[in-house]
């Protein structure tokens, strides 16, 4: 299994703990999603993957509430919490989320062009995560898209102390 892909383990993961997995993408617009269906037999682990580039679409499709994107905009903590804890419902029960800002505009002082907030929801605790990715537009979308699944297996594989210190 050292060969495998991190999307690979995984799916192992999730599989062998008969978990079931939805993700949340905005920045990624789904790269996260066709890792996990690039992986043979992920039909029995993968329920959705959900692209909500517009607040809109955050509101009603993941239940993010108007006043955290209002208080703390697309791009923070607690609107990738409200992305991942969305996805949880029925037979799902893990889930990541992904916001941020790819660029080449778009940024601010606050929150500059790399700035990526990332949510996941594993055995019934939230976690979030910000990195800052240098980059063009699909380097730092793709840096993303790794750090999620790399982020994700350490909480799978319960290391904490590993995933605190990325």
């Amino acid at each position: 299994m050292n060969d495998c892909s991190v999307a690979e383990k995984t799916v192992k993961i999730l599989s062998d703990n008969d978990l079931r997995i939805a993700v949340a993408e905005s920045l990624t617009g789904g790269m996260v999603a066709a890792e996990f269906v690039d992986v043979p037999g992920v039909s029995k682990v993968f329920i959705e993957g959900i692209v909500a580039y517009a607040n809109e679409a955050k509101i009603s499709r993941l239940g993010v509430k108007k006043e955290t994107l209002e208080k703390f905009g697309a791009v923070s903590e607690e609107t990738a919490r409200e992305m991942a804890e969305g996805l949880i419902k029925n037979d799902v029960n893990v889930s990541l989320s992904t916001t941020g800002i790819a660029g080449p505009s778009g940024g601010s002082a606050a929150k500059p062009v790399g700035t990526v907030c990332f949510g996941f929801r594993v055995n019934g605790i939230t976690y979030t995560k910000k990195q800052f990715f240098n980059g063009n537009r699909q380097e730092i979308r793709k840096k993303s898209t790794d750090f999620a699944l790399n982020a994700l297996y350490l909480l799978l594989s319960d290391d904490i102390d590993a995933f605190n210190a990325l």
